[in-house]
């Protein structure tokens, strides 16, 4: 019997899921696909938009990208093994590209593993999710943004491929609603050029932390203070970049912090995180989870069993996709499609119940131990072979050591880690380096990175 299926969101994870289900359209049971996308083409984070706030429809804006933002990893560790770089573009380019080539890219690999933008339907935001237990079913309303009416369907199984980049944290601290300057997340984040000439407080010490101080400087901020919580992210900083403890109070435009300094600030952006959010999930089958490598009630990371107090079983029949924190993103999520879809398709039995709560509750408990960045990219390269093995994928995709001299590099010199160059795995070439170097690099087009 034709099995209906029910993607949410087309981004990366939601569109790996589809270019899989096609691959495999001649194999196990068939299915029938509707893929729901509330923006206005597939693409997820990828499409860049001036919009802040909401969209044209009322709807929150997704996109948490920005106008200049280069690769903060070789593209050799998200390069996929059935079309690579070159097998794109028709040559050999350099490890960290701009945003609109890594862009280009993954739409390229969309259309050859044979989706197109048509599959998807877009300007569609899913609503409300209800299963019913007697017949093992979902029934999803959706409303059609354009037509503003609202449809109701029904599907055997249901996977959450939203993402969890997109809805921002905001943490409080004494005095921010007084403050004298302009504070922002970084999920509103669009040009640092606006920052010429500032000081600049970014609040946080992950990667867009990481990221958008040195964006700020490169683009000629006066100063970039950033604040963290636990730990510096330790880095060799150039001058006029600095690492302080935590913010604790803001009077007019004055940030005081937690080693009792202080220094007049006329930006703060917020680059503390975001939130797992999916509202229109029922709140026994919501994943609730913080930015952790293993979240809790998923099988593999991918298949929901109600294990937690407060949620409820559906018989295999619910994915969440991408759901963890990432170092491996484009192969992973092509591995976690390919997974999902030999599931639906009833060519991988997952184990019963009893045996998937234990793996659960081992995983989830693993997080504890992964406070390195290094056991981090060991953990999460192990995991992406596991998922391989479960399926029968014979390709290897394990990239740990380049994230490893990645990281090395990074910790060399934060200022060039992007100026160097890495081989690819599946074909063997060695990048080219670009003519400039990112800092003096402020063209970010696919022809100026591409076409030189």
């Amino acid at each position: 019997m034709k099995q209906r299926v029910c993607v949410i969101g087309a981004g990366p994870s939601g569109m790996a899921l589809l270019g899989m289900l096609n691959k495999l359209k001649d194999q196990g049971y068939p299915v029938e696909v509707t893929c729901y996308e509330k923006q206005n083409r597939p693409g997820g984070l990828w499409n860049l938009t001036w919009r802040t706030g909401t969209d044209e429809f009322g709807e929150p804006v997704h996109c948490s990208q920005y106008q200049d933002l280069f690769s903060n990893a070789p593209k050799e560790c998200l390069e996929l093994p059935s079309y690579t770089f070159k097998d794109h573009f028709g040559k050999a380019i350099p490890s960290f590209p701009p945003r609109p080539v890594l862009s280009d890219y993954i739409r390229g690999y969309w259309k050859h593993m044979g989706v197109e933008d048509a599959d998807v339907k877009t300007n569609h935001c899913v609503r409300d999710v209800k299963f019913d237990e007697q017949s093992n079913t979902f029934t999803v309303r959706v409303t059609d943004l354009k037509a503003n009416v609202d449809v109701i369907e029904e599907f055997d199984h249901l996977v959450v491929a939203t993402g969890h980049y997109s809805t921002p944290n905001y943490p409080e601290f004494a005095g921010v609603e007084t403050y004298k300057g302009r504070i922002l997340h970084s999920h509103n984040f669009r040009n640092a050029r606006e920052f010429k000439g500032q000081h600049i407080l970014v609040v946080g010490s992950s990667y867009s932390a990481e990221d958008i101080a040195l964006q700020c400087y490169k683009f000629g901020a006066e100063s970039v203070t950033i604040s963290y919580r636990t730990a510096p992210m330790g880095f060799h900083w150039p001058k006029g970049v600095e690492e302080v403890s935590l913010l604790t109070g803001l009077d007019g435009k004055t940030c005081h912090f937690k080693d009792g300094s202080s220094r007049e600030i006329d930006a703060i952006i917020m680059c503390t995180g975001y939130l797992h959010n999916f509202p229109f999930m029922p709140t026994e089958l919501r994943l609730k989870s913080t930015n952790i490598y293993f979240p809790p009630n998923l099988y593999r990371s991918l298949q929901w069993h109600g294990v937690s107090e407060g949620t409820k079983n559906v018989d295999g029949r619910l994915f969440y996709m991408g759901m963890q924190d990432q170092f491996y993103t484009f192969t992973m999520f092509m591995i976690q499609g390919l997974w999902v879809a030999n599931v639906i398709k009833g060519l991988l039995q997952t184990p019963p119940y009893s045996e998937c709560k234990k793996v659960i509750e081992a995983a989830t408990a693993s997080n504890a131990d992964l406070n390195d960045c290094y056991k981090q990219i060991d953990s999460q390269s192990a995991y992406v072979k596991q998922l391989a093995d479960d399926v029968g994928y014979e390709t290897d995709l394990d990239v740990g050591k380049m994230f490893y001299e990645w990281e090395h590099d990074k910790h060399e010199d934060i200022l060039t880690y992007r100026d160097k160059s890495f081989t690819c795995k599946f074909r063997g070439d060695k990048a080219p380096i670009h003519s400039l170097p990112w800092l003096k690099c402020y063209d970010d087009s696919v022809n100026n990175f591409i076409g030189e």
